[in-house]
């Protein structure tokens, strides 16, 4: 058997990430969404009324760019800003009756999207895949790995 190339498995989920965002925004495109706006409509259906600053560090994104997002999407109909009753140098951002119905759209660009990605996997692989990817991410983010099944932070020596 031939010896695993090094770095072989992070080029493939490097192609992975890639071809998925693809496929996502080729979708989200057809509802006049760009790439990576989704996050921000998604983050705001769970939690309308968000600052800039408080979207950028949910998103792990620099504040221009979500400025420059909000803004576009702003332009489009689907966010307005509010300035707050309180401290009128903060604004925050909610969604339009417009953006509240694109909600759907977009979910649904997303479960298409992870449906073709998943094609052929059994619920159990789906499973093992979801939870590999978590490990990931809290190894890369430092955050500790929190394991469903097992209801603890989990530890893990690097």
């Amino acid at each position: 058997m031939a010896k695993a190339v090094r770095g072989a498995t992070i080029g493939l989920l490097q192609s992975a990430a890639r071809l998925s965002r693809t496929a996502l925004a080729e979708r989200l495109l057809a509802h006049g969404f760009y790439a990576g706006q989704d996050k921000i409509m998604l983050a705001l259906s769970f939690e309308n009324g968000q600052t800039p600053s408080q979207l950028a560090t949910l998103l792990g994104v620099r504040p221009p760019t979500i400025t420059k997002t909000i803004n576009r999407l702003t332009s489009q109909g689907f966010l307005e800003k509010r300035v707050s009753g309180d401290d009128g140098r903060r604004a925050y951002v909610y969604l339009t009756g417009t953006g509240e119905d694109a909600i759907r759209s977009i979910e649904k660009s997303v479960r298409k999207t992870e449906k073709l990605a998943l094609k052929g996997f059994d619920k159990k692989e789906q499973r093992a895949l979801t939870r590999l990817l978590s490990k990931i991410e809290a190894n890369l983010t430092g955050v500790p790995f929190e394991d469903e099944d097992e209801g603890e932070a989990v530890e893990e020596e690097v």
